[in-house]
């Protein structure tokens, strides 16, 4: 499994964005296989960035409706990833600008 396929996509949210600021912890969507030595390396080969701590977190699917109809929500995994002091990644670079 290439890096590209376990790190799926950031999750950005103000609870992500505050942790971003204040702890220096980004958090990624990832595969429902990966486990925090594959985010890790993940990390290092996208970012080239070696990440301090890894934390996984399940999420579980929540039924929701609209009207009459019910259906559920995708279950994900997220990876809290801490980076070390002084580095950081850019999640809203902009790849057209290069």
């Amino acid at each position: 499994m290439s890096a590209r396929d376990i790190i799926i996509r950031p999750i950005v949210t103000e609870k992500t964005m505050k942790l971003s600021s204040d702890e220096n912890k980004v958090t990624f969507e990832v595969a429902r296989d990966a486990n925090k030595s594959s985010v890790k390396q993940a990390i290092k080969e996208i970012y080239n960035i070696s990440a301090e701590k890894v934390n996984i977190v399940n999420q579980h699917s929540k039924s929701k409706r609209v009207g009459k109809y019910e259906g559920m929500t995708k279950a994900i995994k997220k990876a809290i990833v801490t980076l070390p002091e002084g580095k950081s990644i850019d999640l809203f670079k902009n790849e057209e600008s290069k």
